[in-house]
């Protein structure tokens, strides 16, 4: 049986670029092709997660 609490360490050139989509006017777009302005926006963002009002049981 293997030990599985190992960290794995990746060096550089083994690292691959994790291309960010986001939904924008109502399509998607990565966000690697937004202008200045739009990169801001996007920075600003605010998150939130809904939760249930409980209303319907």
């Amino acid at each position: 049986m293997e030990k599985l609490d190992q960290e794995i360490t990746l060096k550089d050139e083994e690292r691959t670029k994790c291309e960010v989509w986001t939904r924008v006017m109502g399509y998607h777009r990565p966000t690697s092709s937004f202008n200045i302005g739009k990169k801001g926006e996007f920075e600003e963002r605010k998150y939130f997660k809904e939760s249930k009002c409980g209303c319907s049981k």
